[in-house]
């Protein structure tokens, strides 16, 4: 392959500017005349249709149908790993010139459709345009950094060389892989991880969420226009009880690539860990599994910042980011002034349809979600004082008030378990040791951040944060692929470090070969 400019991060369009708006409106438009359509599944190279339908709504207007993908039952699940472990040697057998050209092929494919993939993220995932449209620049970006990233493992670093030898370390695929990727990241974390098997020359069988089907089955199609052999890839959607499991079980599965819950990334990597007759490896598990994130003020800071970062941080796509801030834990000296600038900010917030642009927050993602976050709301009620929010907000989506509780205890619940929704606990700390322990009183490590002015403290924070993503003097989301590996520590996962220069060696294994020369 010829030599490839340097990876950069794809820009963002500002939808200030007249034609841009004009593109994404229109964009919206060809979206809500495509919904109501049925998916087929895709199944050993062949779309399948089962008269049973995984079915989405828009968060937004729940009345809306978007669409519907065809489900899957056991043993479509069963003969979906089987073809995919089947047709893994010719696939694999491609020259990574060969795969790393459809995988640019994916990533041109969606800068050119950028808009159409956006009016999918705002209408089936509640997305507003910017977090969109920031979600499928990192799709793209995954892309491009995944291609060059297998470019760099298919010519490793000579080894040493010893008198009388050939020695060389190659890298191979491992197998079947099984991506679970999350709703509310459902076109970049879904690319990303599918991506980054297939083009390691592994087969995928994607189980998409069946909160968001539509926006999986949009890009499996993308993929194969882009070149994608059919059977280097089959979706197969369908509920974790009747086929996550046997998927996740069967004895053809080589790894398990997911990002979700804590409770079932627990379970996958359980049931992964098990014997069973015909299993000829260990399973890997690649787990990405939540946040409780928190933001640590210090006396001595950008007090101004320190807010705008907290509420980016908190309320960005309605809280439903594994790297949201859903603590803020604030030094004594400042803390009543922070609270008393923080009110306000949150307060500005408004609350709408996605597809509308004036609106800061969209819903979120459904009807459960909001249940389990309201009944949050009512805990913290009695768990700290209700600064702003606390209630559904109107209309006829699965809207939420933005909600900061202060004076949140850290035995509290609010302040312990990851609430996936517009819910902020603040708490005071006496000085910054006591704030970084606080902050790093939780069973998860995935992201936080520290605004100070201090040296000596943001060195502190550099030892002693135990997070796999600190940010410091910035807000503790929006990693940038190529510039913040993700991955958290403790029960936040395996610590996988998403669009790093590490990454795909979790889909490869070492392969080391000596040669006797005559």
């Amino acid at each position: 392959m010829s030599r490839l400019p340097a990876f950069r991060n794809e820009p963002y369009a500002d939808f200030a500017r007249p034609e841009n708006r004009r593109a994404m409106e229109a964009a919206l438009v060809r979206g809500r005349d495509a919904c109501g359509r049925e998916y087929a599944l895709r199944i050993a190279g062949r779309p399948v249709t089962t008269g049973a339908w995984v079915r989405s709504v828009n968060p937004s207007q729940p009345a809306v149908l978007v669409g519907s993908l065809a489900r899957a039952n056991a043993a479509l699940a069963a003969e979906a790993v089987a073809d995919a472990a089947a047709f893994f040697p010719q696939w694999a057998r491609m020259s990574v010139d060969d795969r790393v050209g459809i995988v640019f092929r994916t990533a041109a494919l969606l800068r050119e459709r950028k808009n159409e993939f956006n009016a999918w993220l705002v209408l089936e995932a509640g997305k507003s345009w910017v977090e969109a449209e920031a979600e499928t620049a990192e799709a793209i970006d995954f892309c491009e950094y995944y291609a060059r990233q297998m470019l760099r493992w298919a010519n490793p670093e000579p080894l040493l060389q010893l008198p009388g030898e050939r020695n060389e370390l190659t890298y191979l695929p491992l197998g079947v892989g099984v991506v679970i990727p999350p709703w509310n990241f459902p076109l970049a974390i879904l690319a990303g991880m599918t991506v980054a098997a297939l083009v390691c020359g592994n087969t995928v069988v994607l189980k998409p969420s069946s909160e968001t089907p539509v926006i999986a089955a949009q890009f499996v199609a993308l993929l194969a226009e882009a070149g994608l052999p059919p059977r280097a890839l089959a979706l197969c959607a369908g509920s974790g009880a009747e086929i996550g499991d046997l998927l996740v079980t069967h004895p053809l599965t080589r790894f398990i690539s997911f990002t979700g819950s804590r409770d079932v990334g627990l379970h996958i990597n359980e049931l992964a860990a098990r014997p069973a007759p015909g299993l000829r490896w260990i399973r890997r598990v690649v787990a990405e599994m939540g946040g409780k994130d928190a933001i640590v003020v210090d006396a001595d800071c950008d007090l101004d910042a320190a807010v705008a970062g907290v509420v980016a941080s908190a309320f960005g796509y309605q809280g439903q980011k594994c790297s949201a801030c859903s603590r803020a834990i604030v030094h004594g000296a400042v803390y009543e002034k922070f609270l008393g600038r923080l009110g306000p900010a949150v307060d500005a917030l408004t609350v709408g349809d996605a597809a509308d642009p004036s609106f800061a927050m969209g819903p979120v993602i459904s009807a459960a979600a909001r249940r389990s976050i309201l009944g949050y709301m009512d805990l913290g009620r009695t768990e700290g004082h209700l600064l702003t929010g606390g209630h559904a907000a109107p209309g006829d989506g699965y809207f939420l008030q933005p909600t900061v509780f202060a004076g949140v205890a850290p035995a509290a619940r609010l302040f312990r378990e990851e609430i996936f929704g517009p819910v902020l606990a603040v708490t005071p700390a006496p000085d910054f040791p006591h704030a970084l322990a606080l902050a790093n009183e939780s069973d998860y490590g995935l992201t936080g951040a520290v605004y100070s002015y201090v040296p000596a403290h943001l060195d502190e924070a550099r030892r002693d944060f135990h997070v796999g993503n600190l940010y410091l003097n910035r807000k503790c989301t929006g990693a940038m692929v190529g510039a913040h590996p993700f991955g958290g520590f403790n029960l936040s996962g395996t610590d996988s470090k998403a669009g790093g220069p590490d990454y795909l060696l979790q889909f490869l294994q070492a392969k080391s070969i000596a040669t006797r020369l005559p």
